[in-house]
């Protein structure tokens, strides 16, 4: 495995390399922990690089970069399958190949590193391995209105339409109900909510935009 971290208990880095095949104890307490961190460790990083980003927008940015696949990506480039501590079936099946083994892996290996140096250690080796692609996503990500418009016009879809449904609220902190709907052939309508038209749209665009990525999937 590359150089990640310099463990003042090695222990916990061979912990987090051993797999539940191998016996007890092993790496599931810590992948439990190692999740959990990184997702609000990569949150924050996508809450400062996407000031204007929607909720809805942030979460699926950070869905992007701490699933299962996109975290073995992550593991193989750190080559952590060299290292990991299998049962016989495992090893005779190629499981330091297994994607969800190597990215269980990664996450316990970071809260191994938190537990052995500390949060600002562990969130700076976070920050470190995703800066990339978090600048990548900067440089690409479009808003929801955006993404749905062009999904349409590549299928040669009807544009949505946005209607205002109401507004609410006193004028310093008003809330607005927005619907987006597609026509014929693909009928599809939802209301989204926001501080603003534009916030609820956008809303109300993500909503329709991943009902129908679900639909053709």
């Amino acid at each position: 495995m590359k150089p990640l971290h310099r463990f003042a208990d090695p222990a916990l880095a061979q912990l987090a390399l051993t797999h539940r095949s191998a016996g007890r104890p092993n790496n599931e307490r810590l992948e439990f922990l190692g999740d959990a961190l990184l997702g609000s460790m990569v949150a924050e990083m996508l809450y400062q690089a996407h000031p204007k980003a929607s909720e809805g927008e942030l979460s699926r940015l950070r869905a992007q970069m701490v699933n299962g696949q996109a975290l073995a990506v992550v593991a193989k480039s750190l080559e952590i399958g060299d290292d990991l501590k299998l049962g016989p079936g495992e090893l005779k099946s190629g499981g330091f190949r297994r994607e969800s083994i190597l990215a269980d892996a990664f996450e316990a290996l970071i809260a191994a590193i938190y537990l052995d140096a500390g949060f600002d250690a562990c969130r700076e080796v976070v920050r470190g391995l995703f800066a990339d692609q978090v600048a990548a996503l900067s440089r690409s990500s479009k808003d929801a209105k955006t993404r749905l418009q062009e999904w349409l016009q590549g299928r040669g879809l009807p544009l949505p339409a946005y209607e205002l449904i109401d507004s609410h609220g006193e004028d310093h902190a008003k809330t607005f109900d927005v619907s987006c709907t597609i026509a014929d052939p693909i009928t599809c309508r939802v209301e989204g909510r926001g501080g603003s038209r534009r916030a609820a749209e956008q809303e109300a665009a993500e909503a329709v935009l991943a009902r129908l990525l679900e639909q053709t999937a």
